[in-house]
């Protein structure tokens, strides 16, 4: 398993693969699948944390069932730019996955991502308990539809040159 830059990965993707978006919580992981022309982002249930072997076999059982040819996992930098623990343990469960699995992982700022997400919801009109459970895949969706329209960037100006 590699991590990659999103520039890298674009160089390496196929046709009919799909991406994983990934917002990694202390209690949850929310999660989110692009369909496989990688134009849509959409939330899928949330992984509830058990301990890290559980975790791995519950990504990569999806990752199998989906098609899933990379992972972007939203990275909690602070509004200053800096890293804090969080950042911390989102790199170490990057660390821990590489001896589980080839498939690459790509790192994407995060930020604002939960709050976006929640702002969708309710403008949905998802009530507060709804939205509770939703919101970690709601966050994956932001984070992973980020990735996919800095894809298709990537494609128009590779098209153009």
């Amino acid at each position: 398993m590699a991590i990659l830059t999103i520039e890298e990965l674009a160089s390496q993707l196929h046709q009919n693969q799909a991406i994983a978006g990934l917002d990694l919580g202390t209690k949850t992981i929310g999660l989110s699948v692009s369909d496989l022309g990688r134009r849509f982002a959409t939330p899928r249930e949330v992984i509830r944390r058990v301990k890290f072997g559980v975790d791995a076999e519950a990504l990569l059982s999806v990752a199998e069932k989906e098609k899933v040819a990379a992972f972007v996992i939203g990275l909690p930098v602070n509004m200053d730019g800096s890293e804090g623990p969080r950042c911390q343990a989102t790199r170490a469960f990057v660390r821990n996955m590489e001896q589980k699995t080839p498939l690459p992982f790509i790192f994407w700022d995060e930020r604002l991502s939960t709050v976006a997400a929640e702002r969708v919801l309710i403008e949905m009109d998802v009530s507060r308990r709804k939205r509770a459970e939703r919101i970690d895949s709601a966050a994956a969706s932001f984070i992973l539809q980020g990735a996919l329209d800095r894809l298709a960037s990537l494609g128009r100006d590779a098209l153009s040159d």
